[in-house]
């Protein structure tokens, strides 16, 4: 039986866009911690945003105002108010009730904060505690990845021109799989390389197979980078 946290990592590495990975993720999130609220914002996505939110998000993510994400820019790890200040500190900086208890994890791409996932609690509800944080670590490493491939895919002008041999009909994880068997790697080491299961490996290469319309590993890796022999 698929754990709850696992179910998550799954739905972050199946969403094809950003949106559509907020959009299923941010409930489970949530769910998955009992937040009163949760949200994930990407810092280059603000200015999008209505005048009042990017004000309230202006103060609420400034590191001068909110401690919470200095630790996360400072550290890039996970984080909730118990561990930067008092409770009373706390109601200082951020007297909100549906806010009471927040906790806060980083989204990195190439070594840069880039976004952050946050779920927050009300005075009624237990504190988040170091289990919460490790769960949350877990959750940001593979949101973390998953920018990191999706950005990687829409910016490079090399993996641009592989897509339109087939590599479009592809998740994001299942080119991150595809290009480790392109090096080589063994099924168990693709597991170890992106924190998966050899067996979840094996039935991505299945349903990437039925996509591509091949049987074999050396016929997909031909059809997804042919182009690169004559570029």
């Amino acid at each position: 039986m698929t754990s709850p946290l696992k179910f998550l990592f799954e739905t972050i590495d199946q969403a094809h866009s950003e949106d559509e990975m907020r959009s299923q993720i941010v409930p489970q999130i949530g769910e998955y911690f009992v937040a009163k609220r949760c949200a994930i914002f990407f810092f280059d996505q603000l200015p999008n945003l209505n005048k009042n939110l990017q004000k309230i998000l202006k103060i609420g993510l400034s590191v001068e105002h909110n401690p919470v994400v200095r630790y996360l820019v400072e550290r890039h790890a996970p984080v909730h108010e118990a561990l930067v200040m008092s409770p009373k500190a706390w109601t200082i900086i951020c007297p909100r009730p549906d806010h009471w208890h927040v906790m806060a994890g980083p989204i990195i791409n190439r070594g840069q904060l880039v976004g952050v996932v946050g779920c927050t609690r009300e005075k009624s509800m237990p504190a988040f505690d170091t289990q919460n944080l490790a769960d949350l670590s877990a959750i940001c490493l593979h949101l973390s990845v998953w920018v990191t491939t999706v950005r990687s895919c829409s910016n490079s002008k090399e993996l641009s021109q592989h897509q339109p041999i087939g590599g479009s009909r592809l998740t994001p994880r299942e080119m991150q799989i595809a290009q480790l068997v392109a090096l080589g790697r063994t099924n168990a080491e693709i597991g170890n390389e992106l924190w998966i299961t050899e067996n979840s490996v094996k039935q991505a290469l299945k349903r990437m197979f039925r996509k591509l319309e091949v049987s074999s590993r050396a016929e997909m890796v031909a059809q997804l980078f042919a182009v690169r022999q004559y570029s």
